[in-house]
């Protein structure tokens, strides 16, 4: 679920900053309906940055939506995978996943400082100031380089998870040990029933055979 509301926190910082002249601005207006508050040279000038900014914000999206589809993915394989009895669980798989966890609490930690970074450098172009300064021209002052809050948003959601993985480890190292003892008690006393199976077979075919001549006479 962490997963998921970081994959639509990204799409949506990404649609609603893309400006309002762009095809995914989800704005009042845009170039082609009646109103805007951008004429002649103006309006051109505000869609060339807009698609320029949204070009340079595509690579965050690209790689924020490919990172969360992946983990989302591997997730539920893994809750999947690992839903069955005590008896049938594979340590192999409680290891491929504990190393999963570990990887899915740094690699979420790693993402979303590259994440900020990533919006950081992009909010520090010329192009955003630029677009900056157009869209404040005309009062839309929340339209600037400054972080906003569905990136915000991201962060908050990827460090969630971060910190769901790491117990997700702990429980699954945990749960390791458990199997293992319980296939280590299983098979110490797995031979004792047999014994004690064979010797009470053993011992029943013996009475009946010392009943049978007894019988016939």
């Amino acid at each position: 679920m962490l997963g998921i509301l970081v994959l639509i926190c990204v799409v949506a910082s990404y649609a609603v900053l893309s400006g309002y002249t762009s095809a995914a601005g989800f704005g009042s207006f845009s170039i082609d309906s009646a109103y805007s508050p951008f004429e002649g040279t103006e309006m051109q000038k505000v869609r060339d940055v807009d698609l320029q900014y949204s070009q340079l914000r595509a690579p965050g999206v690209y790689g924020g939506v490919a990172f969360s589809l992946t983990f989302c993915a591997l997730t539920t394989v893994f809750l999947i995978l690992g839903a069955k009895p005590i008896h049938r669980v594979s340590t192999k798989l409680l290891f491929a996943e504990l190393i999963f966890d570990v990887v899915g609490c740094l690699g979420y930690i790693i993402a979303v400082g590259l994440y900020l970074h990533f919006i950081k450098t992009v909010n520090a172009t010329d192009i955003c100031k630029t677009r900056e300064r157009l869209y404040a021209g005309r009062g839309y002052t929340w339209m600037n380089c400054e972080v906003q809050g569905g990136d915000a948003a991201v962060a908050i959601f990827g460090l969630i998870a971060a910190c769901v993985y790491l117990p997700s480890a702990i429980l699954c190292a945990l749960y390791i040990r458990t199997v293992r003892d319980f296939r280590k008690n299983y098979l110490s006393h797995e031979p004792a029933s047999y014994n004690d199976n064979q010797q009470g077979l053993h011992k029943s075919r013996e009475e009946h055979l010392n009943f049978l001549p007894s019988t016939l006479v």
